[in-house]
């Protein structure tokens, strides 16, 4: 029998790391092949992305003379890493309102991040909520989420909200999916 010897073990883990890594870089630079110059993180490393499945959630409030508008009231999303829930994100809630222009994550170790809205652009359908470049602002715990600088929102379907707003006050929620890339300063 042809046993390995203790010392190939670490290099053979070693070259599956490598590899490992590498795959993730390159399927990371595939997905962000296509983004617009507009949302590009200049600096760092793409650590994770999580793929995101909720709603939009608007609400019909009056707008000036204009009359009645549906406005971005929050968002919620299940965040999905091969299949299994890994976190969700949210909007940032403050006292009183919620702030659309605000987002957080929370993964499932505990760690979580806050960022705002720096760069939007169009996304491909006019009925998909736009791809945005977000600015972390905030952050907690030391798990997967620790030392994210920046964040994207790419590969959106759906979200924006038709039809009459008829009733200040109420509420319509569209469903939404979109991928978030997590950065890292090197």
């Amino acid at each position: 029998m042809n046993c390995p010897s203790k010392a190939t073990l670490p290099a053979a883990l070693s070259l599956a790391g490598t590899f490992l890594c590498a795959t993730v870089m390159l399927s990371a630079t595939r997905l962000l092949a296509e983004v617009s110059p507009k949302i590009a993180v200049q600096s760092g490393l793409p650590m994770a992305t999580y793929h995101a499945e909720g709603s939009q959630i608007y609400q019909c409030e009056r707008v000036s003379e204009k009359g009645l508008e549906w406005q971005a009231r929050e968002l919620i999303a299940t965040l999905i890493s091969d299949g299994e829930t890994v976190g969700r994100q949210y909007s940032g809630q403050h006292w009183g309102h919620v702030d659309p222009g605000i987002f957080r994550w929370e993964h499932r170790d505990g760690s979580g991040v806050q960022a705002k809205v720096a760069a939007s652009v169009a996304a491909a359908a006019s009925d998909d909520v736009p791809w945005l470049r977000l600015h972390v602002t905030s952050q907690n715990g030391d798990g997967a989420l620790y030392g994210v600088t920046a964040v994207q929102r790419i590969n959106t379907r759906g979200g924006t909200v038709g039809g009459p707003c008829d009733q200040a006050g109420d509420y319509r929620s569209v469903p939404y999916s979109a991928d978030y890339v997590f950065w890292r300063e090197d």
